[in-house]
């Protein structure tokens, strides 16, 4: 096993991690009352995510790592754990309303409204760097600049209406 294959192992495994996780936490939610808001576009995230770890999988099981970009995505997983602990069992990767629940305002989201999207477009760009491949870092950002265009308009509208009822969904 090379060591971007352990990389791509482990990246491959916690983001499998994170599906269980976010389904148990969107399950137990709404077995308490909450709803999703604006699915439609979930499938394109869903996608994008798989396409991207597919291409690294593909084009850079045997390439060199660079350590630097590594050291720097490793930290991004420092900022992941935070935004996951700070939200706890309200984390998800969907967009989910709790009727009554505060807007989580502490931990990450003092300093950014949208943290864990912050992570991800770092992970999307640094991953493929890691590895060596600047085109797909290119190709993998504008594309999830795009779906999270979708994204954060859509969490920002149920932010909007309901700022006191809403579960930060990651």
């Amino acid at each position: 096993m090379t060591t971007a294959e352990l990389i791509l192992a482990l990246v491959t495994l916690q983001r499998g991690a994170e599906l269980v996780i976010s389904s148990r936490n969107s399950r137990r939610l709404m077995a308490r009352g909450a709803f999703e808001v604006a699915p439609r576009h979930y499938p394109f995230i869903v996608a994008l995510h798989a396409a991207w770890l597919m291409s690294l999988w593909i084009f850079g099981h045997d390439r060199p790592v660079n350590v630097v970009a590594l050291l720097i995505y490793v930290v991004l997983q420092g900022f992941r754990v935070w935004v996951m602990w700070t939200l706890g069992a309200r984390w998800t990767t969907r967009i989910i309303i709790l009727p009554g629940a505060p807007l989580v305002k502490c931990g990450p989201y003092r300093l950014l409204p949208h943290p864990n999207y912050a992570v991800v477009a770092g992970e999307i760009a640094l991953l493929p760097l890691v590895l060596g491949l600047p085109l797909l870092a290119l190709i993998f950002t504008l594309l999830n600049a795009a779906v999270l265009a979708i994204r954060i308009r859509a969490e920002n509208r149920a932010l909007a209406v309901s700022p006191a009822m809403t579960a930060r969904g990651a």
